[in-house]
This record gives C-alpha cells, structure tokens and sequence, in this order.
C-alpha cells in the first residue's frame, strides 16, 4: 500500500508520485506518514521532507508552506521547494557563507525585518545544503 504524494509551489508541480513514507517538517517538528495515517492538516517549515520509496529515500528542500493528508494522499502547498538532487550545492553553500555574514552584522538582540529575512536565508540554505546530501 502507498501514499500518493503532491508537492506544488506556485510556479511548478515539484513532484508528484507515491511513496511507502513520506517525512514533512513541520512547525512543531518532523512528522511520520504511512499509510493509513489519521486526517491532519499542518504548518510547513523550512527544512527538507523525506520520502521512500522501494527502500530509497529522495529528500525535498521545503521552503515553508502547508500540508494535508487525508485517505493515503498527502499534498504539501509550498512558497517554493527543490529536489534534492537537482540542488547545486557549491552555490548553495556560498548562500549560507553570504547569509552569515550579513547575520553577523547585526546586534544580537535586535529584532529588525533585516535581520529576520537574514535568519530566514540561513534557513533555506541550510535546508538546500541538507537536502542537497541526502
């Protein structure tokens, strides 16, 4: 039995397929689907969504969204999302070197929209670079 799998961005179908496990980043943590899992509904994270399929695992850089599961159908709504292996990882570390340093520019209490969207760059590259290796 198998989890028929959406992901959709607004300017691409990122994947759509089955899968024997599908792992999604949530916002309160990872969370495992098989089949048969209970209706939900969940906040997406930054981070990277797993999936199996015949004992290989493909990894999926998220980069925040929503998602659904309902009778063995999961589909995730993201901003945007990557597959891990069409991830060019060489610019993706050179994103995370340039996020850090423009973080370190910044007081570490301040709470501006600057430093935010810094926080939120280290994030995504961090999900690429994972993604990237898995």
């Amino acid at each position: 039995m198998a989890i028929s799998l959406k992901i959709l961005a607004p300017n691409q179908n990122v994947y759509e397929g089955e899968a024997e496990e599908v792992i999604l980043p949530s916002t309160t943590g990872q969370i495992g689907i098989l089949p048969g899992h209970i209706s939900l509904v969940t906040a997406i994270d930054i981070g990277v969504l797993r999936l199996r399929m015949n004992s290989q695992w493909k990894s999926i850089a998220l980069m925040g969204g929503f998602a659904e599961v309902e009778s063995d159908e999961v589909i995730v709504l993201v901003n945007s999302a990557e597959i891990g292996t069409d991830i060019n990882i060489e610019k993706a570390e050179n994103t995370l070197r340039e996020a850090k340093s423009a973080i370190s520019k910044f007081p570490e209490n301040e709470k501006s929209p600057e430093k935010i969207k810094a926080l939120n760059e280290i994030s995504k590259a961090e999900a690429r670079i994972k993604a990237s290796k898995n």
